[in-house]
């Protein structure tokens, strides 16, 4: 164990697992994993801008969904997985920058419904972030082998 609670095996693996599918295709990274904890980056492209410019809503609320969903994947056993039941993301300014970090932490610990908080930041060129949405995502642990029931997994 490392001192945020979780192994450094699990620490590596959560951080190579988190930009699989989807958000590999978004381009998001993972940065930091601590027990409870999660933080995440964008590098900001054309393609994750709407058509005035600025950074496409929907690029955020899969962050922040995310990025929570990881933040709660770290409390729980190897033999769990993590899905969200809901969400709820309040946009606080629109974001145009280079770069996107969101850091999420759990606020509700529990053995199977989770809740984490996201914030993300729209960081300018010097370095400065500015809060540019907040989320709440609620998430139970589901065990891993009734999801291997599911329909990508069944033969």
């Amino acid at each position: 164990m490392n001192e945020q609670g979780i192994s450094k095996e699990r620490e590596s693996f959560l951080k190579q697992d988190f930009d699989r599918g989807f958000i590999n295709f978004c381009g998001f990274k993972a940065e930091l994993a601590q027990w409870g904890r999660f933080h995440s980056r964008l590098e900001i492209d054309y393609n994750h801008r709407q058509q005035d410019g600025f950074i496409h809503a929907g690029v955020m609320a899969t962050m922040a969904d995310h990025t929570a969903g990881y933040s709660a994947f770290t409390t729980v056993t190897e033999d769990m997985q993590i899905l969200t039941i809901e969400f709820k993301i309040n946009f606080l300014r629109p974001a145009f920058g280079q770069l996107l970090v969101c850091r999420s932490h759990v606020i509700r610990d529990g053995r199977q419904i989770i809740v984490s908080e996201s914030e993300v930041f729209d960081v300018g060129d010097q370095g400065k972030e500015t809060a540019v949405a907040k989320a709440i995502v609620t998430l139970m642990a589901v065990s891993r082998s009734k999801l291997l029931k599911g329909p990508l997994n069944s033969e």
